[in-house]
């Protein structure tokens, strides 16, 4: 009977501690405290001025009123990730709905992202490369506004180029050490070229929206972009971010 006194009062004792260890107030302690050492201060980003402008190289300004843009800072760490990742993964996995939720919406998060990681990479560093990769793709995407006779998507795409551009100038390599594949890629490039080429003598046959006199002029237009590609694309790197921005977003049917 001792006995079984004896274990019957460690289990209540077992239980008693147990249930002090699952005390409420405890758990959401330890969560406060968790998020408190997670959150990443990007305080230092904000500004100060009333009113905080956002140039672009496309000529536009973006405005945000003090609060809205320290806000904005606040709500948006993939902004200052060490290691980014593409603009359409980070828009798409950490985006705030709220603040970017229509296509408009969208074309401005891609000007932010570009601003900010802009900051990282080097505004003046990379001046040279980032207007190169902002034509090349801006050449990319009229040349195929004008092959399917316009669309929203290519205005949308205009300034959504921005972050990509940026997010090609992250992905550049830094030093000369650094570029594995020194080959020449004259005919690489020669391919390249010659397969928009074709694409555009293609396109123009079926085009059933222009008349015969438009459909020259247009001809020539689209070859005036392929001619500025061939003139823009200047080694391997650049080949290869023409060919992954033209495939991964330029694909009709």
């Amino acid at each position: 009977m001792g006995r079984l006194y004896f274990i019957l009062a460690l289990g209540l004792f077992s239980c008693n501690n147990m249930a002090k260890q699952l005390e409420p107030k405890q758990l959401v302690d330890t969560t406060i405290k968790v998020e408190k050492r997670n959150k990443i201060d990007n305080s230092k980003y904000y500004t100060t001025k009333d009113t905080f402008n956002i140039s672009t190289e496309l000529g536009d300004t973006l405005r945000y009123a003090k609060a809205e843009f320290n806000m904005i800072v606040d709500k948006h760490a993939e902004f200052f990730k060490e290691y980014p990742q593409n603009p359409d993964l980070e828009y798409y996995n950490n985006n705030d709905k709220d603040d970017f939720n229509s296509e408009v919406g969208q074309d401005t998060y891609f000007a932010l992202y570009a601003y900010f990681l802009k900051q990282k990479n080097g505004i003046e560093r990379y001046a040279l490369e980032r207007k190169k990769l902002i034509d090349i793709y801006s050449n990319i995407n009229s040349l195929f506004e004008f092959l399917q006779n316009g669309g929203t998507y290519f205005g949308h795409q205009g300034v959504r180029i921005l972050g990509y551009a940026e997010y090609s100038i992250y992905l550049l390599p830094k030093n000369k050490g650094d570029i594995e594949k020194t080959y020449e890629i004259t005919k690489q490039k020669e391919l390249y070229i010659k397969s928009l080429r074709q694409l555009i003598i293609d396109e123009t046959k079926i085009d059933s929206y222009s008349l015969d006199k438009n459909r020259t002029e247009k001809y020539k237009k689209l070859n005036k972009f392929v001619d500025e590609l061939n003139k823009l694309i200047t080694d391997n790197f650049y080949l290869k971010r023409a060919q992954e921005f033209q495939y991964g977003y330029y694909e009709f049917y």
